[in-house]
């Protein structure tokens, strides 16, 4: 069956509290990508945002970001009073996510609404089922909080070995403060629950998106240190990144601790096998993030200032893939296989069954050749425009190479009567990928100031775009269903 949908990460919608949340604008979100006659709604992460405010930088791979609990739920629920959120900041640019007031607000709204809050079954139900991640995810957070943001790595010895005693003796010193952070993970996982069931209620599913690595400085390495390559400081021996290529010299040094893979295949997988069930229970699909290192990884050791020194490594392959499938065999992936692909990563990915990602810009890019010409797609494939990591449509025409361009026009057809972004669609649209995603910053047709990441820089620009309200409209949804129903995607 042919279909499509829209990436757009919640963040992104408009609201009036800093940032799009899962309020009546996320409903009507989902009723505009029913009206469309779409069936997916592609998101980002939806973890606490970390350092840099990038969702692929989270504190925890099991946690809900708070910034996207709806306050306007929480006030008609009564925890928190009629115009309360409206006494705060939000920022003095509706089209940005500003994160800097979010930190300084949101916390303190929600401590408001905590107090409160009177616990029912519900809430002691979450609690039990989430209590493998949620304790340890709860402790870790109030624990940051205590030593001022400072790495678990340079807590107290006791807490950074973990010592049972004393994480026993905090926990019950800081009792009131974990229930604070059980409360706000509720919060969000009702919201997000309704908000899924009102979308798969439309047939709207969720593909919901799984980073490869986790951070250092979380919750997830400072429970299970012995599952990554760490010394016995807790610090890593060598870190995640990409090798050099044609778009950056030295690669790109991430500097996330590596999996230790003998000590996971040991227990059967069985923190992968948590964490994607984890996110079984959220989404519909999970797009699996940097898919190719699954099959090799590239290493560089620890202290190096660039990726250049760095080596391929072993991934699990396929005796990972095929446990997860034993494991979890409802649950649909995505391969999110672009960057340095060899013919052993195609194969993995071939052997596994998952559908591979096309992205339409890569094909007109004279630095390279490519298999993105969308002749060569299989049908076993994911179409998309671009990712939040690409330029927008309206930005690769405006800073793309002329010989690129006039590479897309002559093998697309494009012409300005249609729209030169309209025809770069169609030519997505109109390709054999069983499903084909557009950013909706390309339906829109916006240029690279609506451009979601710059990867491997830190600026104030990434993360933050926003829809301006009302872009959802009656007259856009029409105009992308009479697309969707031609290419025989409805």
């Amino acid at each position: 069956m042919r279909t499509s949908g829209i990436l757009m990460h919640i963040s992104s919608l408009p609201g009036a509290y800093g940032i799009g949340s899962m309020g009546k604008e996320a409903y009507d979100f989902v009723d505009f990508l029913s009206r469309a006659g779409q069936a997916y709604w592609q998101i980002l992460p939806l973890s606490p945002t970390g350092y840099g405010d990038s969702p692929y930088q989270s504190t925890s791979t099991f946690a809900g970001n708070p910034y996207l609990i709806d306050l306007e739920t929480l006030t008609r629920e009564g925890l928190l009073l009629p115009g309360e959120a409206e006494e705060f900041f939000w920022g003095s640019d509706p089209g940005r996510v500003d994160y800097g007031s979010l930190y300084n607000s949101r916390f303190t709204l929600l401590r408001k609404a905590f107090a409160r809050f009177r616990p029912e079954q519900n809430y002691w139900d979450f609690v039990a089922d989430n209590a493998g991640w949620l304790e340890d995810y709860s402790l870790f957070m109030v624990l940051k909080e205590k030593y001022e943001g400072a790495p678990w790595q340079n807590w107290p010895e006791p807490l950074r070995t973990r010592d049972p005693e004393a994480l026993g003796q905090y926990r019950s010193a800081l009792d009131a403060e974990l229930r604070f952070r059980y409360f706000v993970q509720y919060q969000f996982f009702r919201q997000w629950q309704a908000l899924r069931r009102y979308a798969n209620d439309r047939g709207i599913r969720i593909i919901g998106d799984v980073p490869i690595y986790v951070p250092l400085d979380s919750a997830d390495v400072w429970s299970s240190p012995e599952l990554f390559r760490l010394d016995g400081e807790g610090r890593p021996e060598a870190v995640a990144g990409c090798p050099p290529d044609s778009f950056s010299a030295d690669g790109q040094l991430w500097g996330n601790p590596l999996y230790d893979w003998a000590k996971m295949k040991e227990t059967g997988y069985a923190w992968w096998i948590r964490r994607l069930a984890a996110a079984a229970k959220m989404y519909d699909v999970v797009r699996l993030d940097h898919f190719r290192g699954f099959e090799s990884y590239w290493a560089v050791p620890a202290g190096d200032t660039t990726a250049a020194g760095g080596r391929w490594e072993p991934g699990p392959g396929m005796d990972f893939i095929g446990a997860v499938q034993q494991a979890l065999p409802e649950l649909a992936f995505i391969a999110e296989d672009l960057g340095y692909v060899t013919a052993e990563v195609r194969k993995l990915q071939e052997d596994s069954g998952y559908p591979g990602m096309k992205v339409l810009q890569f094909a007109f890019d004279s630095r390279e050749t490519a298999d993105y010409l969308p002749h060569t797609y299989p049908v076993n494939s994911v179409c998309y425009s671009g990712t939040h990591d690409n330029l927008t449509l309206g930005q690769w025409f405006d800073e793309a190479a002329p010989e690129d361009i006039a590479m897309a026009k002559a093998y697309l057809g494009l012409n300005q009567e249609e729209g030169l972004i309209k025809g770069m669609i169609r030519g997505c649209m109109g390709s054999v990928s069983r499903l084909c995603v557009i950013q909706m910053q390309d339906w829109l047709e916006l240029d690279g100031q609506a451009r979601m990441n710059f990867p491997g820089t830190l600026t104030d620009r990434n993360w933050t775009w926003r829809a301006a309200p009302g872009f959802a409209s009656d007259a856009l949804a029409d105009r992308i269903r009479e697309v969707t129903g031609r290419y025989g995607r409805l």
